[in-house]
């Protein structure tokens, strides 16, 4: 059996001024920036001052409303009519998502530049696709890695500082999921992947109150290094089956919710580690899983991550809508299947409205009727 391996970019450029006119112009001389509308009037003028130092033809997109097929449709358009030649990405994951499938679809070498360090997306072969209305539908194996990775702290350090709590909170994930998944390989990159995710998991215990405290400082860029590209290595050794589990899963759910939309990915996939290690101690007895929710309800406290579907914004949902993320985050592709135990909506009710439960409040299955605080 043949496996086709997408292990990280073809080239990585980091610091302050990191913008690289020179190292985009060798890849293509007409480029289409795609941005959001925001990052477009904002981060978008320094990238443009150095494209146009370069004498690159200039056009910019935005990816409005949100990384959906109907954008990228458009996006497809705006190509052709450009006649470009490179795809930059600027922005969030989607943004970056965005970039990267167009690019994919149009056989086209692609540029990923964060305008925070929320998400690893920068980093993958992987897009995920929303709909228009922001509700996350399906996610698209690419080719390659970005042909090129651009990550520019005074750039990065420009966005508030919940999208790197935000980030810490989707890189934490990555030990959590990968080491229930894959933890009991033999396969030597798995058990890369899983030990490298362990010291992701390590490092961010360590130096995410210190960088939070000092934004730019070497602390800081060390966390913004693990949650952009230490967490995307990781993504790309172990591949899909040690990337995501039942955290993003519970992410994947919450989006179809219109009240989630104004929390970010990374706060939901937090809330979500803690509601798969919730399923393990409920339904395995594990507790280890119970003492490790404790560590990390503690860590969530000390940097502002959200523990609670109210912390979310989510305090108001009724039953109903609790049960439609739960059937979504359940369905038969879900990652959620990846657990070493079948896990029922009921179920994953169950745990997504007790996450903050004491540990010693017993083994069994708490009922809904708790609350949903």
């Amino acid at each position: 059996m043949l496996y086709s391996m997408n292990v990280a970019p073809a080239q990585v450029i980091r610091g302050s001024q990191a913008l690289s006119g020179e190292a985009i112009a060798r890849l293509g001389l007409r480029p289409l920036v795609v941005a959001g509308e925001r990052t477009l009037t904002s981060a978008g003028q320094p990238l443009l001052t150095v494209l146009e130092q370069q004498k690159l033809a200039v056009a910019q997109a935005s990816y409005s409303p949100d990384c959906s097929e109907m954008s990228l449709a458009s996006l497809e358009e705006a190509v052709k009519s450009h006649q470009a030649d490179v795809i930059i990405g600027l922005g969030g994951g989607k943004a970056l998502d965005m970039a990267k499938l167009l690019a994919y679809r149009c056989r086209l070498p692609v540029v990923t530049i964060p305008t925070s360090a929320a998400t690893c997306a920068a980093w993958t072969a992987l897009s995920n696709v929303y709909s228009n209305e922001g509700a996350f539908l399906y996610d698209v194996a690419l080719a390659r890695c970005p042909d090129l990775l651009i990550l520019d702290y005074d750039l990065i350090q420009t966005a508030p500082q919940r999208t790197l709590v935000a980030g810490i909170g989707d890189a934490l994930a990555k030990w959590y999921e990968a080491s229930v998944s894959s933890g009991h390989s033999d396969q030597t990159l798995l058990i890369a992947a899983v030990q490298q995710a362990r010291v992701l998991r390590d490092l961010l215990f360590q130096k995410s109150v210190d960088a939070l405290q000092e934004p730019g400082g070497a602390v800081w860029r060390e966390v913004v290094d693990a949650t952009v590209l230490l967490a995307g290595i990781i993504g790309g050794i172990g591949g899909a089956q040690c990337r995501t589990v039942a955290a993003h899963a519970v992410h994947n759910g919450l989006t179809h919710l219109l009240a989630s939309h104004g929390t970010l990915h990374g706060e939901k996939v937090a809330y979500g580690i803690l509601v798969q290690l919730r399923l393990e101690e409920t339904i395995q007895g594990n507790q280890l899983a119970a003492s490790a929710r404790q560590q990390l309800l503690k860590f969530y406290t000390e940097i502002g991550l959200p523990q609670t579907l109210s912390q979310l914004g989510l305090a108001n949902i009724t039953l109903t809508q609790l049960q439609q993320a739960a059937e979504i985050a359940c369905q038969p592709a879900s990652d959620i299947h990846r657990l070493p135990f079948t896990v029922v909506p009921e179920q994953l009710m169950a745990a997504m409205v007790s996450t903050t439960v004491p540990v010693d409040s017993g083994r069994t299955l708490l009922g809904i009727e708790e609350g949903l605080c």
